[in-house]
Protein backbone atom coordinates (compact mmCIF):
# COMPACT_ATOMS: atom_id res chain seq x y z
CA UNK A 1 0.00 0.00 0.00
CA UNK A 2 1.17 3.65 -1.09
CA UNK A 3 0.42 6.87 0.73
CA UNK A 4 -2.86 7.07 -1.27
CA UNK A 5 -4.01 3.70 -0.27
CA UNK A 6 -4.05 4.06 2.85
CA UNK A 7 -5.35 7.72 3.41
CA UNK A 8 -8.35 6.86 0.86
CA UNK A 9 -8.64 3.59 2.65
CA UNK A 10 -9.20 5.65 6.08
CA UNK A 11 -11.38 8.18 5.27
CA UNK A 12 -13.82 5.56 3.45
CA UNK A 13 -13.88 4.22 6.59
CA UNK A 14 -12.36 0.99 6.27
CA UNK A 15 -11.05 -1.02 8.68
CA UNK A 16 -8.82 -3.17 7.33
CA UNK A 17 -6.67 0.12 6.03
CA UNK A 18 -7.29 1.68 9.79
CA UNK A 19 -5.76 -1.53 10.93
CA UNK A 20 -2.93 -1.59 8.49
CA UNK A 21 -2.25 2.38 9.26
CA UNK A 22 -1.95 1.74 12.83
CA UNK A 23 0.07 -1.19 12.40
CA UNK A 24 1.96 1.28 10.45
CA UNK A 25 2.12 3.97 13.36
CA UNK A 26 3.84 1.76 15.92
CA UNK A 27 6.23 0.31 13.49
CA UNK A 28 10.21 1.72 14.33
CA UNK A 29 11.25 1.04 10.95
CA UNK A 30 12.65 4.66 9.75
CA UNK A 31 10.60 3.70 6.03
CA UNK A 32 7.54 3.14 8.23
CA UNK A 33 7.72 5.71 10.51
CA UNK A 34 8.59 8.14 7.21
CA UNK A 35 5.15 7.00 5.78
CA UNK A 36 3.77 7.18 9.19
CA UNK A 37 3.90 10.91 9.39
CA UNK A 38 3.26 11.71 5.72
CA UNK A 39 0.01 10.13 6.58
CA UNK A 40 -0.78 11.51 9.38
CA UNK A 41 0.29 15.09 7.66
CA UNK A 42 -2.13 14.36 4.72
CA UNK A 43 -4.79 13.45 7.89
CA UNK A 44 -4.46 16.23 9.75
CA UNK A 45 -7.55 18.23 7.91
CA UNK A 46 -9.58 15.39 8.47
CA UNK A 47 -9.19 15.34 12.28
CA UNK A 48 -9.84 17.16 15.37
CA UNK A 49 -13.75 17.17 15.35
CA UNK A 50 -14.35 13.73 17.79
CA UNK A 51 -14.91 14.25 21.60
CA UNK A 52 -11.61 12.81 23.26
CA UNK A 53 -12.44 11.82 26.71
CA UNK A 54 -9.75 10.03 28.87
CA UNK A 55 -10.50 7.59 31.15
CA UNK A 56 -8.69 6.12 34.71
CA UNK A 57 -9.96 4.37 37.79
CA UNK A 58 -8.50 2.80 40.66
CA UNK A 59 -8.40 -0.69 41.09
CA UNK A 60 -11.44 -2.40 41.36
CA UNK A 61 -13.43 0.21 39.78
CA UNK A 62 -14.81 -2.10 36.69
CA UNK A 63 -13.12 0.44 34.41
CA UNK A 64 -13.50 -2.61 31.44
CA UNK A 65 -17.34 -2.90 32.20
CA UNK A 66 -18.07 0.96 32.68
CA UNK A 67 -16.19 1.50 29.57
CA UNK A 68 -18.03 -1.01 27.39
CA UNK A 69 -21.04 -0.23 29.08
CA UNK A 70 -20.69 3.59 28.23
CA UNK A 71 -19.65 2.57 24.43
CA UNK A 72 -22.23 0.35 23.48
CA UNK A 73 -24.84 3.39 25.62
CA UNK A 74 -22.86 5.90 22.94
CA UNK A 75 -23.73 3.69 19.94
CA UNK A 76 -27.22 3.37 20.72
CA UNK A 77 -27.31 7.05 20.28
CA UNK A 78 -25.70 7.18 16.94
CA UNK A 79 -22.23 7.49 17.89
CA UNK A 80 -19.06 5.88 16.41
CA UNK A 81 -16.63 4.92 19.34
CA UNK A 82 -12.78 4.27 19.63
CA UNK A 83 -11.36 2.82 22.52
CA UNK A 84 -7.21 3.06 22.90
CA UNK A 85 -5.12 2.78 25.87
CA UNK A 86 -2.09 3.95 27.17
CA UNK A 87 -0.25 0.82 29.46
CA UNK A 88 3.39 1.60 29.99
CA UNK A 89 3.08 -1.34 32.60
CA UNK A 90 2.79 -3.53 29.43
CA UNK A 91 6.69 -3.53 28.95
CA UNK A 92 6.90 -5.33 32.67
CA UNK A 93 2.71 -7.73 32.49
CA UNK A 94 2.76 -8.62 28.54
CA UNK A 95 -0.26 -7.52 26.97
CA UNK A 96 -2.70 -6.99 30.19
CA UNK A 97 -5.06 -4.77 27.53
CA UNK A 98 -5.60 -7.53 25.62
CA UNK A 99 -7.34 -9.41 28.00
CA UNK A 100 -9.88 -6.15 28.67
CA UNK A 101 -10.21 -6.18 25.26
CA UNK A 102 -11.30 -9.79 25.12
CA UNK A 103 -13.97 -8.67 28.72
CA UNK A 104 -15.45 -5.99 26.46
CA UNK A 105 -16.62 -8.62 24.24
CA UNK A 106 -20.22 -6.57 23.08
CA UNK A 107 -18.61 -3.60 22.49
CA UNK A 108 -15.81 -5.30 20.04
CA UNK A 109 -18.50 -7.05 18.41
CA UNK A 110 -20.24 -3.59 17.73
CA UNK A 111 -19.81 -2.55 14.11
CA UNK A 112 -19.20 1.54 15.17
CA UNK A 113 -17.21 0.54 17.85
CA UNK A 114 -12.61 -0.02 17.73
CA UNK A 115 -11.01 -1.04 20.47
CA UNK A 116 -6.74 -1.17 20.00
CA UNK A 117 -4.34 -1.81 22.43
CA UNK A 118 -1.52 -0.07 22.98
CA UNK A 119 2.08 -2.35 21.79
CA UNK A 120 3.42 -3.82 24.74
CA UNK A 121 7.17 -3.32 25.67
CA UNK A 122 6.69 0.78 24.70
CA UNK A 123 8.38 3.21 26.74
CA UNK A 124 5.37 5.36 28.33
CA UNK A 125 6.58 8.19 25.85
CA UNK A 126 6.49 6.23 22.93
CA UNK A 127 3.07 4.46 23.52
CA UNK A 128 1.80 8.34 24.30
CA UNK A 129 2.99 9.03 20.86
CA UNK A 130 1.58 6.16 19.41
CA UNK A 131 -1.92 6.49 21.11
CA UNK A 132 -2.04 10.17 20.01
CA UNK A 133 -1.61 9.35 16.31
CA UNK A 134 -3.57 6.51 16.32
CA UNK A 135 -6.67 8.68 18.06
CA UNK A 136 -6.21 11.53 14.61
CA UNK A 137 -6.22 7.97 12.04
CA UNK A 138 -9.91 7.02 14.28
CA UNK A 139 -11.19 10.49 13.92
CA UNK A 140 -9.91 10.75 10.71
CA UNK A 141 -11.82 7.23 9.86
CA UNK A 142 -15.13 8.78 11.09
CA UNK A 143 -15.11 7.97 14.80
CA UNK A 144 -16.57 11.28 16.71
CA UNK A 145 -16.03 9.83 20.01
CA UNK A 146 -12.39 8.40 21.40
CA UNK A 147 -12.13 7.30 24.70
CA UNK A 148 -8.35 6.91 26.02
CA UNK A 149 -7.57 4.57 28.51
CA UNK A 150 -5.53 4.53 31.14
CA UNK A 151 -3.72 1.34 32.93
CA UNK A 152 -3.72 1.69 36.55
CA UNK A 153 -3.49 5.36 38.50
CA UNK A 154 -0.02 6.94 38.06
CA UNK A 155 2.07 8.86 35.77
CA UNK A 156 0.03 7.79 32.44
CA UNK A 157 -2.43 10.10 33.60
CA UNK A 158 -0.78 13.60 33.16
CA UNK A 159 0.47 11.87 29.70
CA UNK A 160 -3.33 11.09 28.88
CA UNK A 161 -4.75 14.35 30.53
CA UNK A 162 -2.73 16.18 27.36
CA UNK A 163 -4.47 14.66 25.06
CA UNK A 164 -8.04 14.57 25.48
CA UNK A 165 -10.48 17.07 26.21
CA UNK A 166 -12.31 15.59 29.32
CA UNK A 167 -10.54 13.01 32.02
CA UNK A 168 -12.97 11.14 34.17
CA UNK A 169 -11.76 9.52 37.09
CA UNK A 170 -13.57 6.42 38.24
CA UNK A 171 -14.01 5.34 42.06
CA UNK A 172 -16.27 3.04 43.92
CA UNK A 173 -17.22 2.97 47.42
CA UNK A 174 -14.99 2.83 50.44
CA UNK A 175 -13.74 6.46 48.35
CA UNK A 176 -12.45 7.88 52.10
CA UNK A 177 -9.72 4.87 52.38
CA UNK A 178 -8.82 5.10 48.41
CA UNK A 179 -8.08 8.70 48.29
CA UNK A 180 -4.94 7.70 50.86
CA UNK A 181 -3.52 6.23 47.26
CA UNK A 182 -4.42 8.55 45.31
CA UNK A 183 -1.96 11.29 44.20
CA UNK A 184 -3.75 14.82 44.62
CA UNK A 185 -2.47 15.58 40.93
CA UNK A 186 -4.72 12.94 39.84
CA UNK A 187 -7.52 14.63 41.19
CA UNK A 188 -6.92 17.70 39.92
CA UNK A 189 -6.66 16.36 36.61
CA UNK A 190 -10.03 15.40 36.87
CA UNK A 191 -13.07 17.10 34.98
CA UNK A 192 -15.22 14.78 36.85
CA UNK A 193 -15.08 11.95 39.20
CA UNK A 194 -17.83 8.77 38.88
CA UNK A 195 -18.16 6.72 41.48
CA UNK A 196 -19.09 3.13 39.74
CA UNK A 197 -21.09 0.09 40.92
CA UNK A 198 -23.77 2.25 42.62
CA UNK A 199 -26.35 -0.56 42.26
CA UNK A 200 -28.07 -2.74 44.72
CA UNK A 201 -27.11 -2.64 48.38
CA UNK A 202 -24.33 0.14 46.99
CA UNK A 203 -26.41 2.88 46.24
CA UNK A 204 -26.32 4.00 49.78
CA UNK A 205 -22.42 3.57 50.06
CA UNK A 206 -21.70 4.82 46.83
CA UNK A 207 -23.71 8.46 47.67
CA UNK A 208 -21.99 8.64 50.73
CA UNK A 209 -18.63 8.24 48.89
CA UNK A 210 -19.66 10.74 46.40
CA UNK A 211 -20.21 13.30 49.30
CA UNK A 212 -16.65 12.38 51.15
CA UNK A 213 -15.06 12.74 47.25
CA UNK A 214 -17.15 15.97 47.05
CA UNK A 215 -15.39 17.71 50.10
CA UNK A 216 -12.06 16.48 48.95
CA UNK A 217 -13.12 17.95 45.45
CA UNK A 218 -13.28 21.62 46.74
CA UNK A 219 -9.81 21.98 47.83
CA UNK A 220 -8.34 20.66 44.34
CA UNK A 221 -7.45 23.92 41.73
CA UNK A 222 -9.89 22.77 38.52
CA UNK A 223 -8.04 22.74 35.36
CA UNK A 224 -10.79 25.32 33.47
CA UNK A 225 -11.57 28.20 35.69
CA UNK A 226 -15.30 28.03 34.82
CA UNK A 227 -15.80 24.21 35.25
CA UNK A 228 -16.51 22.90 38.87
CA UNK A 229 -15.49 19.11 39.02
CA UNK A 230 -18.42 17.23 39.81
CA UNK A 231 -18.85 14.08 41.67
CA UNK A 232 -21.67 11.62 40.21
CA UNK A 233 -22.56 8.09 41.15
CA UNK A 234 -23.46 5.78 38.08
CA UNK A 235 -23.64 1.66 37.08
CA UNK A 236 -22.00 0.00 34.33
CA UNK A 237 -24.25 -2.93 35.15
CA UNK A 238 -27.63 -1.16 35.10
CA UNK A 239 -26.64 1.40 32.76
CA UNK A 240 -27.57 4.02 35.52
CA UNK A 241 -26.18 7.59 35.49
CA UNK A 242 -24.91 7.11 31.96
CA UNK A 243 -27.31 9.74 30.43
CA UNK A 244 -25.96 12.23 33.19
CA UNK A 245 -22.54 11.48 32.24
CA UNK A 246 -22.76 12.37 28.85
CA UNK A 247 -24.66 15.45 29.30
CA UNK A 248 -22.04 16.48 31.45
CA UNK A 249 -19.52 15.59 29.26
CA UNK A 250 -21.12 17.66 26.49
CA UNK A 251 -21.79 20.86 28.99
CA UNK A 252 -18.40 20.63 29.56
CA UNK A 253 -17.73 21.16 25.35
CA UNK A 254 -19.89 23.91 25.27
CA UNK A 255 -17.99 25.51 28.14
CA UNK A 256 -15.13 24.74 26.45
CA UNK A 257 -15.90 25.83 23.77
CA UNK A 258 -17.83 29.23 24.18
CA UNK A 259 -15.43 30.40 26.01
CA UNK A 260 -12.32 29.59 23.61
CA UNK A 261 -10.70 27.28 26.33
CA UNK A 262 -11.44 24.32 23.74
CA UNK A 263 -8.99 25.65 20.85
CA UNK A 264 -6.42 26.88 23.32
CA UNK A 265 -6.29 22.93 25.00
CA UNK A 266 -6.03 21.47 21.63
CA UNK A 267 -3.04 24.17 20.57
CA UNK A 268 -1.43 23.69 23.83
CA UNK A 269 -2.31 19.21 23.42
CA UNK A 270 -0.06 20.16 19.55
CA UNK A 271 2.76 21.80 21.39
CA UNK A 272 3.04 19.41 24.12
CA UNK A 273 2.99 16.49 21.24
CA UNK A 274 5.89 18.61 19.54
CA UNK A 275 7.92 18.32 22.87
CA UNK A 276 6.81 14.84 23.65
CA UNK A 277 8.09 13.82 19.67
CA UNK A 278 11.52 16.02 20.46
CA UNK A 279 11.85 13.62 23.96
CA UNK A 280 11.52 10.56 21.99
CA UNK A 281 13.93 11.44 19.13
CA UNK A 282 16.47 12.36 21.16
CA UNK A 283 16.51 9.12 23.35
CA UNK A 284 16.28 7.03 20.28
CA UNK A 285 19.14 9.20 18.87
CA UNK A 286 20.98 8.43 22.61
CA UNK A 287 20.56 4.74 22.28
CA UNK A 288 21.74 4.64 18.28
CA UNK A 289 24.75 6.36 19.01
CA UNK A 290 27.46 3.63 18.03
CA UNK A 291 30.04 5.02 21.01
CA UNK A 292 27.01 5.43 23.61
CA UNK A 293 25.96 1.65 22.74
CA UNK A 294 29.89 0.64 23.33
CA UNK A 295 30.30 2.45 26.41
CA UNK A 296 26.97 2.49 27.95
CA UNK A 297 27.25 -0.91 29.26
CA UNK A 298 30.60 -0.42 31.21
CA UNK A 299 29.60 2.86 32.45
CA UNK A 300 26.81 1.32 33.83
CA UNK A 301 28.44 -1.46 35.84
CA UNK A 302 30.90 1.83 36.99
CA UNK A 303 28.01 3.49 38.70
CA UNK A 304 26.60 0.52 39.90
CA UNK A 305 29.39 -0.54 40.98
CA UNK A 306 29.87 2.94 42.76
CA UNK A 307 33.22 3.76 40.77
CA UNK A 308 31.57 6.86 38.62
CA UNK A 309 28.54 8.49 40.20
CA UNK A 310 25.36 8.95 38.25
CA UNK A 311 25.54 12.41 37.18
CA UNK A 312 29.55 11.60 35.64
CA UNK A 313 28.61 9.03 34.16
CA UNK A 314 25.11 11.24 32.48
CA UNK A 315 27.52 13.69 31.84
CA UNK A 316 30.39 11.79 29.97
CA UNK A 317 27.92 9.84 28.04
CA UNK A 318 25.71 12.67 26.91
CA UNK A 319 29.00 14.34 25.99
CA UNK A 320 29.50 11.79 23.19
CA UNK A 321 26.08 13.69 21.41
CA UNK A 322 27.69 17.16 22.29
CA UNK A 323 30.85 16.29 20.72
CA UNK A 324 28.99 14.73 17.79
CA UNK A 325 26.93 17.78 16.94
CA UNK A 326 30.23 19.98 17.42
CA UNK A 327 31.95 17.87 14.42
CA UNK A 328 28.90 17.86 12.02
CA UNK A 329 29.31 21.37 12.29
CA UNK A 330 32.65 21.73 11.85
CA UNK A 331 32.14 19.92 8.83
Amino acid sequence: MDLSDYKDGILSGDRRALSKSITLVESSHPDHRALAQALIEALLAHTGNAVRLGISGVPGAGKSTFIESFGMHLIDQGHAVAVLAVDPSSKRSGGSILGDKTRMERLSAARQAFIRPSPSGGTLGGVARMTRETMLLCEAAGFDVIIVETVGVGQSESTVAAMVDFFLLLMITGAGDSLQGIKKGILELADAVAINKADGDNVLPAEKARRELENAMRLMNPAVVAWKPPVVTCSAVTQAGLDTLWEMILTHRRCLTDSGDLRQRRRDQALHWMWALIEEGLQERFHRHPEVHERLPRMMADVRKGRVSPTNAARSLLFLLDKDCGDKKGM
